[in-house]
């Protein structure tokens, strides 16, 4: 089955060095990458090198950097039909420190072009999304046009997966819109109101949000692994163990949304998609880079 996703393009300019500046503070770096980023773009790359049959909606300039991005889409068999070019701004760009020593990482985007996405192009794009079967989305995108998409899909009876990253206040009339909700423990404790540090938080907030109307709630919790719950059953599923060092952390969000939507669209139950998730995260964080560290389902086996 097939899957959209739906969110924005920037090219990734990632510093390494051995700590993360303090306000004021200037400290000398080791190296810099120049590569493809952006989250909806990074969980497309994921979802379609996992093995997904992915269609990519957005909003770029006429530029070297979207051209990057198209070469990434020809080549991972991304059906970027729904990319829209335009003349008047640049793409965007994300500013990423990285602390070389823990794989901890800062983030400065700049959406460009995909930050005047508003909802006619949706309304021109509506076929892609009523074709898909899930519609992966998250929050780089203006807020109200990204709402506006979740519920057209609902209303074309897509299964639709929020990651609510940057976390942005969402009222309460729109959660019925999200079958999955997918927030790390930070964005997840904005949403909550209180602090998430253990599982009973875990299991608090759950309730919290399956009260608001999501149907299924799972909160990445690092290399703790991941928690779900539906009103059905609730669980922690483990993170992968992995043999390699965490070397780049950037994109394992990313990678991990971008496999669940993989997951659903082959119809897995909720622990093995959540499994699978965690695998292709668990591979991202030993590579360096966003996109670039997303692995191929052959790597996975």
């Amino acid at each position: 089955m097939s899957i959209c996703v739906f969110g924005i393009f920037v090219a990734d300019l990632c510093f390494f060095a051995n700590d993360i500046p303090i306000p004021g503070q200037t400290i000398l770096g080791k190296k810099y990458i120049i590569g493809p980023g952006g989250k909806g773009s990074n969980q497309a790359i994921a979802a379609a090198r996992a093995g997904g049959n992915v269609s990519f909606i957005s909003k770029v300039g006429k530029d070297s950097y979207a051209d990057l991005a198209i070469s990434l889409y020809e080549r991972d068999k991304i059906n970027y039909d729904g990319l829209v070019i335009s003349e008047n701004e640049s793409t965007g760009a994300a500013g990423i420190l990285i602390n070389e020593k823990t794989g901890q990482n800062a983030i400065n985007v700049v959406p460009g072009a995909a930050g005047t996405i508003d909802e006619k192009l949706i309304d021109s794009k509506l076929n892609i999304i009523e074709s898909s079967h899930v519609f992966l989305t998250q929050l780089e995108t203006p807020k109200e046009v990204t709402l506006y998409a979740l519920k057209k899909a609902k209303n074309f009876n897509c299964t639709t997966i929020l990651n609510p990253a940057p976390a942005s206040e969402i009222t309460d009339d729109n959660f019925q819109y999200f079958d999955f909700f997918t927030p790390n423990e930070t964005e997840a404790s904005f949403y909550y109101g209180q602090s998430i540090k253990n599982e009973e938080d875990c299991k608090k907030a759950g309730n919290f949000f399956l009260d608001k109307g999501i149907k299924n709630i799972i909160i990445t919790l690092g290399e703790n692994g991941c928690y779900f719950k539906n009103n059905k059953e609730e669980f922690i599923v483990p993170a992968s163990n992995l043999k390699k060092p965490v070397v780049d952390t950037t994109g394992a969000g990313d990678a991990f949304n971008g496999a669940l939507s993989v997951a659903i669209s082959q119809n897995k139950n909720y622990k093995e998609a959540i499994e699978f998730a965690n695998l292709v995260a668990g591979v991202s964080v030993t590579r360096e880079g966003a996109a670039n560290s997303m692995p191929y389902k052959e790597e996975l086996l």
